[in-house]
């Protein structure tokens, strides 16, 4: 079905694996709009709860834009290549296809996330990485600045000055750090990944699914919003939320002191 990623589902959980280990899965125009698509059908299927978002092999996540690729591409074409039509047609697209997803996504971090595989780990609602894996805003090292989102969202998590300084040095974040430090959501030891992703997977694909994308909406423009428009966000959404299967079900459950059977609907 994709030519530069995995895609899996099983018991409601969607794995979406990038599948370029040879070159650390760094992002190709190709695996770009792989990415988009994938993201664009789990959100439209509905048997979907949860998104897993990883990296083939044990080494990398994502290790950045494919200069290579890119340069060849130029070369090809005689030309320079054109960053910013390359973000809005490629990248932009992509960051917002996670953002957009009415349904969480975790990030399974499992080695590096430089550059822009940096920006495509931050973009998840939560990420898990192990201690030996890194996260680094590299541009600066090839003379330009964070893009796909990464100037949105890192002063969002870490502050203002830690962005900056990570941002214009480029050092890299080790797991450890990274969780302190509130970039990621959780560090573990490499053996425990999969156990710390499938807790967090196993509550996400039983849960309240339309309540968790309404509630990822409208947290998603809280970002650059105002109090009185976030109040009838959540009037609006709270709304329809209440004509859904399964606040009827919470409700039901709750009187009835009973555990709830979400069924996403």
């Amino acid at each position: 079905m994709y030519d530069t990623l995995l895609y899996e589902l099983a018991d409601g959980v969607c794995r979406i694996t990038l599948n370029r280990p040879q070159v650390y899965n760094a992002l190709s125009p190709g695996l770009i709009r792989d990415i988009t698509s994938a993201m664009e059908a789990a959100g439209a299927d509905d048997r979907v709860r949860v998104v897993v978002l990883t990296g083939a092999g044990d080494k990398a996540f994502c290790s950045g834009a494919d200069l290579k690729e890119g340069f060849a591409s130029a070369a090809a074409s005689g030309g320079t290549m054109n960053l910013g039509e390359s973000l809005r047609n490629g990248y932009h697209p992509m960051i917002r296809a996670i953002r957009n997803l009415p349904k969480p996504v975790v990030g399974r971090i499992n080695g590096v996330a430089a550059g822009a595989g940096c920006s495509l780990a931050l973009a998840c609602d939560v990420v898990i990485c192990t201690d030996e894996a890194y996260f680094s805003q590299i541009f600066i090292n090839i003379g330009l600045m964070p893009d796909a989102g990464s100037t949105f969202f890192l002063p969002r998590l870490v502050g203002p000055q830690r962005a900056f300084e990570l941002s214009s040095t480029g050092r890299r974040v080790y797991g450890p750090e990274a969780a302190q430090i509130g970039l990621v959501s959780r560090s573990v030891p490499p053996a425990s990944l999969d156990a710390a992703v499938a807790e967090v997977v196993g509550y996400y694909a039983t849960a309240p699914t339309r309540a968790i994308g309404a509630l990822k909406k409208v947290l998603n423009q809280s970002l650059y919003s105002d109090l009185d428009h976030q109040l009838e966000q959540e009037a609006e959404n709270q709304d329809a939320l209440g004509r859904s299967a399964d606040a009827a079900e919470g409700i039901g459950a709750f009187l009835m002191k009973r555990k709830a059977n979400f069924s996403g609907r």
